[in-house]
């Protein structure tokens, strides 16, 4: 136990930083839901280790003070029945799946509420194996490509590139043109699913400047792997700049339905 407990914190240690984040990629700063998300994570796994070091303690406790003394030959008095321990057992994990649910239902409902109105509304579709963003308020659109990684220097610069505006609503409507695939940016600590023929919805503000990785969290196919994206959060100046030159490019309109595998209608947007 000892040495468990040494190996702990040497790990805590060495990654003193991320210790306050749970060691999640990501912090309070990123968007305006990182920071409950996080305090929900950080209060269940505490909840969870000191649970695990009662149970611990006195599992050890059992073992030392109920062991069997030398020349002790007599069996311990057996209780068919405990009524006080039996309700303690029943009545304790009750209660903590009880608070754990009302802070866990709290968190997604706050994470998943899409009533507030949207300053801008963009449009995924995932496919094997790249993205397609629509900026339906600007009526341009981005087409990815496949991009192999090779390891090289630079592949990662071709990736398809999303471009949020920072410090505005954004809402995500997000499908799938041919098999399921998920749509995930770790920083955000949200993913969600893109299920052919549904659209699913969420909305979420970033609140700080900088690059991010995508990624399709759903095994989806050969090049599943390849299947990343990069996010850039820019000021509202160089969003204007990035829609203009889209535009300029002649990526006017909306890339829809038209273009899915199997031709399917998607259905109304769901939270």
């Amino acid at each position: 136990m000892a040495a468990v407990a040494a190996g702990v914190a040497l790990v805590a240690s060495g990654c003193a930083t991320d210790v306050s984040t749970g060691f999640l990629p990501s912090d309070t700063g990123v968007t305006n839901r990182t920071g409950e998300l996080i305090a929900l994570w950080n209060g269940s796994w505490i909840a969870v280790l000191a649970v695990g070091v009662l149970v611990w303690g006195l599992l050890l406790w059992a073992i030392v003070a109920y062991r069997k003394r030398k020349d002790d030959n007599q069996l311990p008095v057996q209780l068919q029945y405990h009524v006080p321990l039996e309700l303690m057992y029943t009545v304790i994990p009750i209660v903590m799946v009880g608070v754990l649910f009302v802070f866990s239902q709290r968190t997604v409902g706050n994470v998943l509420d899409v009533s507030e109105e949207p300053d801008l509304t963009i449009e995924v579709y995932g496919k094997q194996w790249s993205w397609d963003f629509n900026y339906l308020d600007y009526d341009v659109y981005y087409s990815g490509e496949r991009v192999a990684l090779t390891g090289e220097e630079g592949v990662a610069e071709q990736l398809p590139t999303l471009y949020l505006p920072v410090d505005q609503n954004i809402q995500f409507e997000v499908k799938s043109r041919d098999v399921q695939h998920a749509f995930w940016i770790p920083a955000f600590l949200y993913k969600s699913d893109m299920i052919p023929g549904r659209t699913n919805t969420f909305q979420v503000t970033p609140t700080r400047e900088g690059v991010y990785m995508g990624k399709c969290a759903e095994m989806c196919g050969e090049f599943h792997s390849e299947m990343l994206f990069r996010v850039e959060v820019v000021s509202e100046a160089e969003f204007e700049d990035e829609m203009a030159a889209l535009r300029d490019a002649g990526n006017v309109g909306r890339l829809g339905d038209e273009l899915n595998r199997y031709g399917q209608p998607t259905e109304g947007a769901e939270g």
